[in-house]
């Protein structure tokens, strides 16, 4: 019997991005484990991955392409071949841009794989550009946040590298459930604190990774940027700021002192529910820690002013000096270290016309009101927004027009497939190669095929090829092969690049950017147009923002006076769940059952108003919708706050539905980002 070993990599939305080695014999893939030799991975996989080689051998997988039958909705399909699939799809999507032109057609992908081939960013956008498809924004998980970083450093994606936290004396995990989210990061995080480290969690509710903290803050969901800013206060009062620094690398420091001054701590205990003592505590520890690093996720940016909280969160280093140091400055995505050749890959210099973006957060408005022209065709890959995306009621409404033709990629029948025209089975990461950046450390990845894919699935490359000679294009780019396009991307004369090669990938699997290790990534200046750090950026002017760093509120946090405010009283954060990785291992049974059902957190004076108790069935509801869970009283949560984790298929929950029903489609403040955690809800007992 043959047996050998193949190198890859984790194609998770996670930060850490892991290096793997998959066990093959016979042909089939029989382990999964982690790269001992990878300084992130460690030899160690997460929780999620724990069923990872039976999810890809599941006997539900998608083998073959379908087409409907039934009603939208009503997950009838029949087999058909690929062939007709392609001929099918082809037929629409000319008959649509004949009619309606390019833009009737939404390509809507997702982050169900992070690689630069396979997933969400690769060149499936040259086949769109061809056709002079809408363009999709992907704006549901990190824009605002980014966007926020970009006016602050200069880029959106850059800050410090997660792995010099293990030279800080203070850690702030702000946003952030590290050890359900980026567990590979806590062994950084163990080594600082070892080294006596003091290390803080700003979250609203106690997660795993709170429990672990010296100290938790638990701010009213939406309220971090005023935080941020009374621990500034503090830091100036203790006279603590570091005015070489600031004098030398930033910009609009006078104008930012000013605002920071009149927010004091009171000010802020009064905005974010903390107490006062807790806020002059921490306020302290980072005027007088050196090196203190701040390491921020997604979590922090959901709502409407989430840009503005990460941007005001990443000036706090500014302040104090920080960046200064190995360990020192914030942390909130790096894929902008890595320095590819990303516009070989997208290749936008296809379009005929400059084309309408559409916002993948937008889904419900995109299918229901765009018009001039309307969405006509949506093909989805890698994404699952029925279950994923806000406003679900209103998103199945517009899934359920007659007059849209749906095609959907896939590798199970989701909630979202149920609705499609036609589904095309697709390969998993096992099955297809692939080339991956991190979101939360600065190597790169190569992902080798280690098995033939199962049935008749195509990779998502693969099967635009395919679409692409089925519609007679011409365009040579659209044909090239998977490693053909990850030479493209990785043909730079940027210094990081230097020695990052395909070949030296295949090698060894993974490599670090060519950045110096400990990494200080702003010593010879930021990277904005003055070349220093910005408390005031003009270029916010441009699209109609405040200039200057500081504290934009939520739109109906417990802290707002809105309508929402005042009719629902408790604020609903859905975060991510342990066991699943959004809405992906939701229909792996293992990983359902160590979820267990769907929870509610509620604090126990929440809890004794509405004459609720542990253990009962609750609807969570707001004018948007609702969905069931059971409750858990609990202190975990403060008052005024209710938590519960996304990610369920809303097929396999008591009444079809999950939290997303709840969220509204609306924009954060920057960059048209989702804002799942400024939701305001009440909840009652079920009858």
């Amino acid at each position: 019997m043959s047996e050998r070993i193949v190198r890859g990599a984790c194609p998770l939305d996670c930060p850490d991005t892991c290096s793997w080695l998959v066990t093959v014999k016979d042909g089939r893939a029989i382990q999964l484990r982690g790269d001992r030799n990878h300084p992130i991975t460690r030899g160690s996989l997460c929780n999620k991955l724990d069923d990872f080689v039976a999810h890809t051998q599941s006997p539900e997988r998608l083998l073959f392409p379908l087409r409907r039958v039934g009603p939208k909705g009503s997950a009838q399909f029949v087999r058909i071949s690929w062939d007709e699939a392609l001929a099918t799809i082809a037929s629409r999507l000319r008959e649509v841009r004949d009619r309606y032109g390019g833009e009737a057609i939404w390509p809507y992908s997702g982050t169900g794989t992070m690689g630069l081939l396979q997933g969400a960013y690769g060149p499936a956008r040259r086949f769109w550009n061809v056709l002079g498809a809408s363009q999709h924004r992907v704006t549901i998980c990190t824009i605002a946040g980014g966007v926020g970083t970009g006016f602050t450093l200069g880029r959106n994606r850059v800050g410090m590298d997660p792995e010099t936290l293990r030279f800080a004396k203070l850690i702030i995990l702000w946003g952030t459930n590290t050890l359900s989210t980026n567990a590979h990061l806590w062994h950084t995080i163990s080594a600082a604190r070892a080294a006596g480290a003091y290390l803080v969690v700003i979250d609203p509710v106690r997660t795993r990774t709170a429990a672990a903290a010296d100290l938790h803050l638990a701010p009213i969901p939406g309220t971090d940027a005023a935080l941020a800013l009374a621990l500034l206060n503090v830091v100036v009062a203790e006279g603590a700021e570091d005015h070489e620094f600031i004098a030398q690398h930033t910009l609009g420091w006078p104008e930012f002192r000013e605002r920071i001054v009149e927010f004091s701590p009171e000010r802020a205990a009064a905005v974010t529910g903390l107490p006062v003592d807790d806020i002059l505590m921490l306020g302290r520890r980072v005027a007088h820690s050196r090196p203190t690093g701040i390491r921020m996720a997604m979590g922090v940016q959901r709502h409407g002013g989430g840009g503005m909280a990460v941007r005001t969160i990443t000036c706090i280093p500014g302040v104090t000096g920080d960046w200064r140091y190995p360990g020192g400055g914030a942390a909130y995505d790096t894929r902008d270290f890595f320095r590819g050749n990303l516009p070989a890959l997208l290749r936008d210099d296809l379009l005929e016309k400059p084309v309408r973006s559409l916002a993948m957060t937008r889904l419900a408005d995109g299918l229901l009101q765009v018009d001039e022209p309307p969405v006509k065709a949506l093909f989805v890959c890698a994404a699952n927004p029925v279950a994923s995306s806000p406003d679900q009621i209103r998103i199945r409404q517009g899934l359920a027009r007659d007059d849209l033709f749906t095609v959907v990629v896939e590798h199970f029948l989701t909630d979202t497939a149920t609705y499609a025209d036609v589904i095309l089975p697709s390969t998993m990461q096992f099955e297809h190669a692939d080339l991956h950046t991190a979101y939360g450390h600065i190597y790169v990845s190569w992902n080798e095929p280690a098995v033939q894919p199962p049935g008749e699935c195509l990779s998502h490359l693969e099967i635009f090829r395919r679409l692409a000679r089925t519609l007679g294009l011409t365009e040579p780019c659209l044909f090239d092969s998977d490693e053909d396009l990850a030479r493209q991307v990785l043909a730079s004369d940027e210094p990081a690049m230097a020695g990052i090669t395909l070949e030296a990938l295949k090698e060894k699997g993974w490599l670090r950017l060519n950045y110096p290790d400990p990494f200080v990534p702003f010593a010879n200046g930021f990277l904005t147009p003055s070349g220093k750090l910005e408390f005031r950026a003009e270029r916010m002017l441009e699209v109609g923002l405040d200039p200057l760093a500081g504290y934009t509120p939520p739109n109906e946090s417990a802290c707002a006076s809105t309508e929402s405010a005042s009719r629902y009283r408790l604020a609903l954060v859905a975060a991510a769940d342990h066991y699943f990785l959004n809405s992906m291992f939701a229909n792996v049974s293992r990983q359902t059952r160590r979820a267990g059902p769907a929870v509610l957190l509620m604090h126990p004076e929440d809890a004794r108003e509405r004459a609720l108790e542990t253990g009962v069935e609750v609807r969570v509801l707001n004018d948007r919708g609702a969905f069931s869970a059971t409750l858990q009283v609990s202190d975990r949560v403060r008052r005024g706050v209710v938590a519960t984790t996304k990610g369920r298929w809303p097929s396999q929950v008591k009444g079809g539905a999950n939290p997303n029903a709840t969220v509204a489609e609306r924009d954060a403040d920057m960059g048209g980002g989702a804002v799942f955690h400024d939701n305001m809800v009440d909840v009652e007992r079920s009858s």
